[in-house]
Parts: structure tokens; sequence; C-alpha cells
């Protein structure tokens, strides 16, 4: 009996065996990278584009602190796991990046993977940037070692306890869950969408906020092959809209050029950006050429939308607020929120956007109609110049049940669909998130 349980013992420790030296392998072994040996070219029109390539891939807003020195890192940044704070990437060798080599820098950039093997968490979003192209990495790296000033500033410690912050899985997380190619050209498309195709998957990382997340923190579709990609996703307290043909809560009632104006401008006849769009368009998106805004606008109204998930699309129904004062929520509408947006719900022209028809009073997730109404909006800054309109903060001046009445109110009028607030969802936001600067925030790169 002994004998054979020792027998059937050691049968099942070989394939346990097999399995940790594979794992050990897998975790431990070097990512190739096209860049072995290559040394760095000092070409001024190189650092110039890697510049607007790093415009394209917004690096600044988590790698800079409003007026501190440029890519010197220190931003926090909430996990499940705990909080991390973004590295310094300037080019100073002893706590930047200056030591590295252009295919240490692939290798982090596009695979996560820092010098001496050390996984990087992503929250640093190489699964987008593994689409990145060689001659975009080539020019990435010239910047940050040619275009950047170096700053010798210590790194932040994460705040993940052990044994989470061990890093290792990252490496088989990568494996089920990030891609490893660069963009491949679709030959069934035109130019123009495979340019759009190209910034909203890779440098853009558009998925990293508008695509769903699986139970391992996993975008859950990387491109358009999968019906979740930009469907939509809850995020750091904001919900980011699909940017999907969802005529609800996607673009499907945006034409190519509203498109590109909220891209250049900040805002449309549909919307105005806020919550963490407003640093994307303050540092990233107003920068692009018209030709790449035009690229992301073709390749975006090409992605179906979803009648099962979005429902029955959205119809203006007239009514004013100030007729249907017994509605509970319409008299603090009519007080507070119609001077603005007024009594139909039509807004001001392209100034103050409207709220009927709002993707965020047609999704059923309501933080960001709780979040924006609770904190306001931070200050757009297009073209040099901060926005004259911001939502104001309302967390002072209303209760949690207040602000659930006159949210459910506008989520039901002028064919509104997306259903009501419930004041528990407004004090847990409320407890959870800071007020929005009313102050110009724009992160410079030189």
């Amino acid at each position: 009996m002994n004998n054979r349980l020792s027998t059937t013992l050691r049968w099942l420790a070989l394939p346990c065996l097999v399995a940790a030296g594979f794992t050990a392998w897998y975790v431990n072994r070097e990512i190739a990278s096209p860049f072995e040996q290559q040394a760095a070219e000092q070409d001024r029109a190189l650092v110039g584009r890697g510049e607007y390539v790093a415009r394209l891939s917004d690096c600044v807003a988590c790698h800079s602190l409003p007026g501190q020195a440029p890519f010197a890192g220190g931003l926090e940044m909430a996990t499940p796991l705990g909080a991390i704070h973004a590295t310094n990437i300037t080019p100073d060798r002893d706590t930047g990046i200056g030591a590295y080599s252009l295919a240490d820098f692939d290798r982090a950039v596009r695979h996560g993977v820092a010098p001496g093997g050390r996984r990087l968490y992503p929250a640093m979003p190489y699964p987008s940037y593994a689409k990145l192209s060689d001659d975009d990495v080539r020019a990435l790296y010239a910047f940050f070692m040619q275009g950047v000033q170096p700053v010798q500033q210590a790194n932040i410690p994460s705040d993940i306890p052990w044994p989470l912050n061990m890093r290792w899985p990252i490496a088989l997380w990568n494996g089920l869950f990030a891609a490893d190619t660069p963009y491949a050209q679709q030959a069934t498309e035109d130019p123009l969408w495979n340019r759009g195709a190209y910034i909203v998957q890779g440098p853009g990382h558009c998925g990293s906020c508008h695509t769903p997340r699986g139970l391992a923190f996993n975008e859950k579709a990387l491109d358009e092959s999968g019906k979740a990609f930009l469907a939509g996703a809850l995020l750091d307290g904001w919900y980011a809209p699909s940017l999907r043909q969802d005529p609800n809560t996607g673009l499907g009632r945006w034409s190519e050029a509203d498109m590109v104006q909220f891209l250049k401008t900040g805002r449309n006849q549909h919307a105005v950006v806020y919550g963490s769009m407003t640093e994307a368009f303050n540092n990233s998106t107003q920068f692009m050429s018209d030709d790449d805004l035009g690229a992301i606008a073709r390749y975006l109204k090409s992605l179906p939308g979803d009648p099962a998930r979005d429902g029955t699309p959205w119809q203006y129904q007239a009514v004013s607020a100030a007729s249907e004062l017994d509605k509970p929520g319409a008299h603090s509408y009519v007080t507070r929120c119609a001077s603005c947006h007024g009594l139909q719900g039509q807004g001001q022209a392209e100034w103050i956007p409207p709220l009927a028809g709002a993707s965020s009073m047609l999704a059923k997730e309501n933080a960001s109609a709780i979040n924006i109404t609770l904190n306001g909006s931070q200050r757009i800054v297009a073209a040099g110049v901060p926005d004259a309109y911001r939502m104001p903060a309302l967390r002072q001046q209303m209760s949690d049940e207040e602000i659930a009445q006159v949210l459910s109110y506008v989520r039901s009028a002028w064919g509104n669909h997306g259903g009501a607030v419930d004041a528990k969802d407004v004090a847990k936001l409320r407890e959870h998130t800071d007020p929005a600067s009313s102050s110009p925030i724009v992160l410079h790169m030189r």
C-alpha cells in the first residue's frame, strides 16, 4: 500500500515540477527586442517626432504633477489593491530612465518589463503601447533622452501590501491578457481607417478607460474584434461612455466632424469634455494633427453599436421643467440648473452641453452624473485659453437626497431613460471624491 502511494505521489509530482519549471522560465525569460545593440540616434527631427508620439500617448498626464518638472513622476493612482505612484521617466541616470538602452526602453514601454526583469503594473498601459510601431518607439526614446530635462527625484514605493505586491504573477497576466505585437495593418481597410485604429488601440490607449474590465482587471477586448472594445466602463468614480455607434450611451448620433471638433476644441453640439477626459483633452487630443483626428473619427465611426446593450434609441420629448414642478427634483432643476442647461434641457449652443439626450443621463451607470453634480468640472484649456464656463460643484449647496432627486428628474425628462438615482449612491461618491479644481491645469512637456 505504501509503495503504491509513493508511486502515485511521484507521478503527481512530475507534472507539478514541470509546471513549476515552465512558470519559472516564463516569468524570468528576457523579452526580445528588435533594438538589441542599437545606439540612440542624434536627430532633431526624430526628437520632434517623438514629442508628438508622447502627446498621442499622453505620457505627461500620469508622469507629471502640476507645478513640478515634466515627467518627474509622483502622481498617486488608486487601484483595487492599493496605491501606486507614477515613476520618474526623465533621463536622470540615478532616479529616472537615463541608463536605459533603446532595447530597455522598448521592453518597458511595449512589454511592461523594466531593466533587471522587474515587471511594471499594468496601470502603465503597455497592453496598448504594445501596438506602437518600431519607428514610434525609436522616436519616443529620442524625445525622452534628448528632449526632456533630467530631474533627480526618487520614486515613491507602492502601497500594495505583501503578498499582492509580488510582481512575478504579472508575467502570467501579460501572457493571458496583453498584446505582444505591434499593430498590423488591415488589408481590407483604407490608410485613414488603419491610422485611426493604430492611434485608438495603441498610443491613444482609449481602451484603458472606455473598455470594461474582467475579474482580473483586464480589458475585455483590445481591438474591434471584441464587442466589449470601447463599450463603456466605470473608472475612478466616472463612467467612461461607449465610443461605439450606440445612439444612447455612445457616439451613434455624432458625425465624424462632431468627433473631430470634440477632440480638437473640447466641445460640440452634443457634449463638453469632463471628468478624466478633461486631462486627456488638455494634454493630448487638442495637440493632435487634423489628419490624425480625422483618422480617429473614421475608425470610431466604423465600430457598430449593440442595441441589446444600448436599448431603444433616444428621442427628444419637448417639455418645460417649469411646467412639471410637482415632480420630485423639478423645482431644484429650475432653480439651480435651468439658467445654464435650459428649461427644456437643451443647453446653450456649444458652450453649455444639453442634458436632454446626454449619455450620462441615458446610461444605467449613474456615476458620472453624480460626480459632476457633486464636484463640478475641471477647466478646459483650449489653445492656451481657459474656458469661461465650467460646471460648479454643488456638494455644499445640496444634500444627498436633493442631488438624487434632481438627477432622477433629469434622467427621466425629455425622453431620457437612465433611471432613478439613490441618495446612497450620492453619499458614497461624496465620501470618496473631492471637488474639481477651478484652476486651469495644463502639464507642460518641456
